[in-house]
């Protein structure tokens, strides 16, 4: 029967109800404003803008502070927060006169600031000089903005639970008894948590420990109230009742200070006809075991830094660059595929690397200067540092290599994985959650050297790496498919599984009619559980987390993040 009553019990998933977004708020504060009034100092008001479609919209302002030119704004901003989007936002800073109405007058306006949500996130604190009209700065002005993601799943903790002198329920031997606990919702409907396993024939039961989600156990309300029964187990379904108690989770934490947590099992009938009833046993909380589970967030707003390479295919099925009709055709009015991918997917990781710079690598080609073909050369033509700045210096260093080189063959991919797996495993050996690499591999067709390429990808997904592998043209790329694990556990020519999934394979063609901001969507959306999922697997921390747990954390633990 212990079976049949485990078997009711609900399920207490650790990873909390799935969500596609995170919300992240931002608190705002300023120094050093413009004093814009002749009597008094300004009275300044924040506007939170966000672009939609090309337009800014606003989407919520701060309260009014009176005479300060140094304010601290008590409103939060609440946003909805996607890593795989670039989120515009502009702050700007008004003196306000009497009303909430913005003035029209320039003098009304003390300064802005763009940037994207992406950039605060990564740097958790940013400070920007406030501008004017036509860039110009707003003499020493500056805001500070400070990001806090919050998570509905904080992660799960683990109880463990006894009784003593639980009253007997049976003629001819002990009470069989098990633990319910129930949570009771806002609307005093009550929700079973956990069903514990019966123990037959004892009135001091010690109950096996089990695990659940704070979202579960109290939809992470330390002091929302649970209500726990105790009752003798009956194989016919008519449990006999022994006794209830209510408890918090803040109650149950207690027992981490070494304090005893144990709670009166009452049966209120008894409570009312016997004069000297005490109760009907006691029930213990004997271990609290709390476990974080960390999110993409925690780790980018703890320091982690994404570090981003572009690898580009230069074989000769791409056709001339001088052609119009290759792929590699330097259009003056309109980018072609390879520039179209790399600006959409780099503008998107470019936010969270500190120093903007990319390494930028090349496969495929006859190189200078003798002309030998190379799977793996940067196309700066710097062996020693393959680094170019920001997106626009990635885009510059292509431009400036096509006609340097002989497009060539054949599409080996194998060599870039391997040497990027490699330059990750250096940063692997590093016991924190400081770096992780996104290879974003561009190709007309599909790889020659497939068993070699399965090879490297499972070797590499036990590295802090993602591969995004970009289809450009019209290639038949139905086997590019086999790499991204979505259809099957991709496995190496001997057969050994990946580790975990890290390609995420899209043909460009796909997303010709659609923006830009579509093909990053969809190519970068697996990239924050790749990260979580690493990570956790490593057993590494963020390296400051930004949300503390009343409790010691005792380990990370693998989940897919609430981005």
């Amino acid at each position: 029967m212990n079976d049949v009553l485990e078997a009711t019990s609900p399920a207490t998933s650790l990873s909390g109800p799935a969500t596609c977004v995170t919300k992240v708020e931002l608190r705002v504060s300023c120094k050093a404003l413009l004093d814009r009034d002749t009597l008094n100092k300004s009275d300044p008001c924040v506007i939170l803008m966000v672009q939609n479609d090309g337009q800014w919209i606003e989407l919520d302002r701060t309260e009014v502070i009176k005479s300060n030119l140094h304010p601290v704004f008590g409103k939060v901003f609440s946003l909805d927060y996607y890593f795989e989007e670039v989120q515009k936002l502009r702050f700007e800073v008004y003196d306000i006169h009497g009303t909430h109405s913005i003035g029209t007058r320039d003098d009304d306006f003390l300064g802005g600031v763009e940037c994207t949500l992406g950039q605060i996130v990564a740097q958790k604190k940013m400070v920007k000089p406030l501008l004017l009209k036509y860039g110009k700065y707003a003499g020493k002005s500056t805001i500070t903005v400070h990001a806090e993601e919050i998570s509905g799943n904080n992660g799960y903790v683990e109880l463990s639970f006894c009784a003593k002198k639980l009253d007997d329920k049976d003629l001819f031997s002990k009470s069989d008894p098990f633990l319910e606990i129930y949570r009771i919702n806002d609307d005093e409907t009550e929700q079973l948590v956990y069903r514990t396993e019966v123990i037959k024939n004892n009135l001091n039961p010690v109950w096996e420990p089990f695990k659940v989600s704070l979202i579960s156990l109290c939809s992470c309300d330390e002091d929302r109230k649970l209500k726990c029964l105790v009752w003798d187990h009956d194989s016919r379904g008519k449990h006999d009742f022994i006794g209830e108690f209510y408890a918090t989770f803040r109650e149950m934490q207690k027992i981490s200070s070494g304090n005893k947590v144990s709670w009166d099992c009452m049966n209120p009938k008894y409570k009312q006809k016997k004069r000297n009833y005490k109760n009907s046993g006691v029930v213990i909380l004997t271990d609290l075991k709390l476990h974080r589970v960390y999110s993409f967030l925690d780790y980018i707003m703890g320091g982690c830094q994404i570090h981003f390479t572009v690898a580009i295919d230069f074989t000769a099925s791409n056709g001339d660059p001088r052609n119009s009709c290759s792929l590699h055709y330097i259009n003056p009015y309109q980018p072609n595929e390879y520039l179209k991918a790399l600006i959409a997917v780099g503008e998107i990781c470019q936010d969270y690397d500190s120093d903007k710079r990319f390494s930028a690598l090349g496969f495929g080609a006859r190189i200078p200067p003798n002309y030998e073909v190379s799977h793996d050369f940067a196309i700066n033509f710097n062996p020693e540092d393959d680094e170019c700045e920001e997106i626009q210096g990635v885009v510059e260093a292509y431009q400036n290599c096509l006609p340097k080189i002989q497009l060539y063959g054949p599409t080996n991919v194998a060599p870039i994985i391997n040497r990027l797996a490699k330059v990750a495993a250096g940063d692997g050996n590093i016991k924190d959650a400081s770096r992780y690499h996104i290879l974003l591999i561009l190709t007309d067709g599909v790889v020659t050297d497939m068993a070699d390429t399965r090879e490297a990808i499972v070797r590499a997904s036990y590295q802090p790496l993602s591969i995004i592998i970009v289809g450009v043209g019209n290639a038949d790329f139905t086997d590019m498919q086999i790499l991204d694990g979505d259809d099957g556990v991709l496995r190496s020519p001997k057969g050994e599984p990946v580790l975990r999934d890290i390609v995420q394979f899209v043909p460009f063609r796909d997303f010709k009619t659609a923006s830009p901001a579509a093909l990053a969507k969809c190519v970068l959306a697996e990239v924050p559980s790749q990260v979580v999922e690493y990570f956790s697997h490593k057993a590494i921390s963020p390296m400051s987390p930004m949300r503390d747990l009343p409790t010691p954390i005792l380990s990370p633990v693998a989940t897919t993040p609430t981005e």
